[in-house]
């Protein structure tokens, strides 16, 4: 006999939860691709994440020596006072990926016009993942696009 769920829709709905989103990143930059990543982090920090505490502003992702790294996030500890005092919540954590992935983000990388940049922390499946952005900085002219298609939203809106 095979069994169905019944909420197979909210169990999907359900394993990807945001944790961190980089709200700003959508204002200066245009999305070209994205990936999945894993990332290294020490317990207290998935502790942290899982409160939905940090922050990915300024963050950044670079690829040196066939590997990815995030820069620039910012990760509290859960408990400050049982951290140990050499944890720097702004430490550089290493992105697990695929080679092809890592080859492709490289060759983005060495572009001069694209930029990596992580849109998002979240759950998938009980692990913590980071969404990784191919990036295109917009140019006055797209903001000023995006400004008027936000005007145009709202009047409709009412």
């Amino acid at each position: 006999m095979i069994s169905i769920k019944k909420n197979a829709k909210k169990d999907v709905r359900m394993s990807l939860m945001k944790l961190v989103d980089n709200r700003k990143l959508h204002l200066t930059y245009v999305t070209i691709d994205t990936y999945d990543a894993g990332i290294e982090l020490y317990g207290f920090e998935v502790k942290s994440l899982r409160q939905k505490l940090g922050s990915l502003d300024g963050a950044k992702v670079i690829v040196r020596g066939g590997e990815a790294f995030l820069v620039g996030s910012y990760i509290p500890p859960y408990q400050a006072k049982n951290t140990d005092k050499s944890y720097d919540p702004y430490r550089t954590r290493k992105l697990l990926m695929k080679k092809e992935e890592l080859h492709t983000l490289a060759a983005n990388e060495q572009s001069k016009t694209l930029t990596l940049h992580p849109q998002s922390l979240y759950v998938k499946h009980n692990l913590i993942k980071c969404d990784v952005a191919v990036c295109k900085k917009k140019d006055a002219r797209d903001k000023r696009e995006d400004i008027k298609k936000d005007i145009a939203r709202r009047e409709m809106r009412g």
